[in-house]
């Protein structure tokens, strides 16, 4: 059972949305409004928010700061906005992935499923094993460390403030520093195979890390016809 916080202020869809989620096994949450969205996070665990764009007071896209501002919970957003542009801001501002309304609700319960397995597959990784070997708690790639298990990472003495996407990319990458990896294989691994998004959602998440990471950004090398590796020189 997940605790999902759901902020969306048109109470009939809010109420729609909390009875699937809670019929699938889930613990939720209505907020239905920015602010009261980030009281309820401070209050208690939440391991999934489900955030409509246009929302009174504060809208969704500064909700979504605020929150990334403050943890890595994956953040599904709805919007009515559908445009390209539009999806790439919601990403650009920590969302982890978009759903355009009007929309069915078994894809937001597939979304969200595949939201939480994403993140119950990086827990396991922490815990078990992959393929090659059991996968340390720390990586540690030139100036760059991650804390796999604490979710953390540092270039030197800064921390970078990833949302969980791109933290889980990171550690992909870094785990075999030098591997060439598909874009396929990394939406596999990090989105799981339930996830449907954009073509492009692998390149993007890829753009914003290299961003995050400063100087140290160009490690994150395409390899044409492949994919991406993380560069060890």
């Amino acid at each position: 059972m997940a605790h999902i916080l759901l902020v969306e202020d048109e109470e009939q869809l809010a109420a729609l949305i909390r009875d699937h989620l809670e019929s699938a096994g889930h613990s939720v949450i209505v907020a239905g409004d920015g602010l009261s969205a980030l009281r309820l996070l401070e209050a208690g665990r939440v391991d999934l928010v489900i955030l409509d764009w246009m929302l009174p007071g504060l809208d969704g896209l500064e909700v979504c700061r605020r929150i990334r501002a403050r943890s890595i919970t994956p953040i599904l957003m709805l919007t009515a906005r559908g445009e390209e542009l539009d999806r790439v801001l919601g990403l650009e501002v920590g969302a982890d992935d978009y759903l355009t309304k009007p929309f069915s609700m078994r894809e937001l319960l597939a979304r969200a499923r595949a939201l939480l397995r994403r993140v119950d597959l990086m827990t396991q990784q922490v815990h078990g094993v992959n393929g090659h070997g059991a996968t340390p708690d720390v990586l540690e790639v030139g100036d760059l460390r991650i804390d796999v298990a604490g979710r953390t990472a540092t270039i030197g003495a800064s921390p970078l403030d990833l949302t969980p996407k791109e933290f889980d990319l990171l550690c992909m990458l870094a785990e075999q520093p030098g591997r060439a990896y598909s874009r396929e294989y990394l939406l596999q691994r990090i989105w799981g195979d339930e996830y449907v998004g954009f073509d492009r959602t692998v390149d993007t998440h890829v753009v914003r890390l290299r961003k995050k990471l400063g100087g140290m950004g160009d490690r994150v090398a395409t390899v044409w016809g492949v994919g991406y590796k993380l560069r060890v020189d």
